[in-house]
């Protein structure tokens, strides 16, 4: 018997007293430092999947870090240990993300900010930095779960390549509340650091010259957004929850909520002087990202009034047409992104993404990569909820006839329990109350809705039937729902491709009026009803 250790799938036969950080390079797998191993910078952050005790215990340097996260630098292997460590860094390569757009308008005329000039390069028609070759532009959709990147070429407008990573900050909590705090308690931007990192080694992945990017358009809500740029988001997680850059706009210090700052500033690897443009919030935690699902879907520019709902960890959902808009923020939290249920996972190779019951108790799944099962997805818990409800096993009140778990796959352990399911019903609870409120205050009936426009990667893999079942998304005619993919990011390449389009989408945004919808006297009555698994809004005639 011998200790191995598996780091992003690669096996190490590692020395005694070697640390983790020696083993992934002895592998060729590049772990994240700018102290050259000496535990300061905290940025050789790698998750422990199996093993944790044949290792050393954690250093003083690693005090900040809850679960199983560890500084690889820090990591030793115990002396005499046998056995098999699994860990990776904070990039998992397996992890499904949502970066493509459809269903969507497109751009009205291609229109980039910059351009070029024989060996001039030009940033809003002034002369930026003296370069020949190719001119190259980058969207970013930076998510609580998810970071999704596109890199354009800025003469034709064609895009290059994509790229896509679960997001590293999850080491400092799986919601929005939680980094908040987590930033609070920290002196060094840890999380912007660590983020920052990440992005720029994907970055470097995409088959071009990196110093030939010479603008970023950023979206995410404003927590995500705002770490990104450096920002204090302690104001986000307390009243009235607005960013630094709302307060500034509202107390007239400020004439948007867009930030700018250079890639030399922040420290990406693109040009030094390259702009890197976050796109303006609507308000409180409805942000940049809700902007450019907004511009994408062109709600600003319809007759008729329609619905983009982005679902995630922190839901935003929009209602209006040309003549009027209001948005709100639905903290559903991360359930349907695996965290908090007992079997949940987020989308990597392994999750059950499909479920089916057959009338003699047999449980059908479908596994991502059909790999062997090892939880289940979003998707894939929808399903499951739907399907039990379906055929009895559980009635509306989320309460499981017959057990108090229901066995998805006994083999391999996967269950789901009435405490997941309350979990469950509780984020699903926000989004439907989220929708209906907004009606309300909009005074438009659900049957005069013309579209609703599902954005998002968990959006894009729902089985409609399902969702509509359980009550996660209003009963409407399958032909009113269009699966747009992600948005958001499609959002930002609009703005990257278009100053047209990016200077509508300034105009637009001041005029969206944001609904907290704890304020509405029916609030906990529609949150409460919405718990229940039931379908709300009863089906169009026609």
């Amino acid at each position: 018997m011998t200790l191995t250790v598996t780091i992003n799938g690669r096996v190490a036969t590692p020395m005694p007293g070697q640390t983790l950080f020696d083993c992934a390079e002895g592998v060729g797998v590049r772990v994240p430092t700018s102290c050259v191993k000496k535990g300061k910078c905290r940025e050789c952050l790698v998750e422990i999947e199996a093993g944790a005790q044949l290792l050393s215990a954690p250093a003083p340097q690693e005090s900040h870090l809850k679960g199983a996260f560890r500084l690889a630098c820090r990591t030793t292997m115990l002396e005499g240990a046998i056995g098999e460590v699994r860990c990776h860094t904070l990039r998992r390569g397996s992890f499904r993300i949502e970066t493509e757009s459809r269903g969507l308008e497109g751009l009205v005329r291609f229109d980039p900010a910059v351009t070029r000039s024989g060996n001039t390069v030009f940033l809003d028609g002034e002369p930026l930095v003296e370069a020949p070759g190719p001119i190259h532009g980058v969207a970013v959709d930076i998510g609580t779960t998810t970071v999704a990147l596109r890199v354009y070429d800025l003469e034709s407008g064609g895009l290059v390549a994509t790229q896509s990573l679960e997001n590293p900050q999850r080491f400092g909590g799986s919601d929005i509340m939680a980094r908040i705090r987590y930033d609070g308690e920290q002196t060094d931007r840890l999380l912007q650091r660590t983020l920052l990192g990440y992005l720029g080694r994907a970055i470097e992945s995409f088959p071009v010259d990196p110093t030939t990017i010479y603008e970023m358009v950023v979206v995410g809500n404003p927590t995500m957004r705002d770490l990104f740029f450096g920002l204090d988001v302690q104001p986000i997680g307390q009243l009235p929850y607005r960013s630094v850059t709302e307060a500034a706009f509202r107390d007239g210090r400020a004439a948007t909520t867009a930030v700018v700052k250079t890639g030399r500033e922040l420290r990406l690897p693109i040009h030094r002087q390259a702009r890197v443009y976050g796109l303006p919030l609507i308000g409180s935690h409805v942000g940049a990202d809700a902007a450019a699902v907004l511009l994408a879907v062109g709600l600003f520019e319809r007759d008729e009034v329609a619905v983009a709902m982005d679902i995630g960890t922190n839901t935003e959902v929009i209602v209006g047409n040309r003549d009027r808009l209001m948005a709100a923020s639905c903290p559903a939290g991360p359930a349907f992104e695996g965290g908090g249920v007992t079997c949940g996972m987020p989308a990597l190779d392994g999750a059950i993404e499909r479920v089916r019951l057959d009338p003699d108790g047999t449980v059908e799944t479908t596994v991502i990569a059909g790999a062997e099962p090892a939880g289940i997805c979003g998707s894939g818990l929808v399903d499951l909820l739907s399907e039990l409800k379906r055929v009895g096993l559980m009635n509306g009140q989320g309460r499981l006839e017959e057990e108090s778990s229901f066995v998805v796959d006994r083999d391999h352990g996967i269950t789901l329990g009435e405490a997941d399911i309350n979990e469950l019903a509780q984020a699903k609870g926000a989004n439907a109350a989220g929708f209906r409120i907004l009606l309300d205050v909009y005074g438009v009936p659900l049957d005069r809705v013309d579209r609703v426009y599902l954005a998002g990667g968990f959006s894009a893999h729902l089985d409609l039937e399902a969702a509509k079942r359980i009550g996660l998304v209003p009963d409407l005619p399958d032909e009113r729902f269009v699966k747009v993919g992600n948005a958001a990011l499609e959002g930002a390449a609009v703005a990257l491709l278009s100053r047209e389009r990016r200077a509508a989408l300034e105009r637009v945004v001041p005029s969206v009026e944001h609904v907290r919808l704890e304020a509405h006297p029916r609030f906990f009555e529609m949150f409460v009803e919405g718990c229940q698994f039931e379908p709300y809004g009863a089906p169009v005639v026609r």
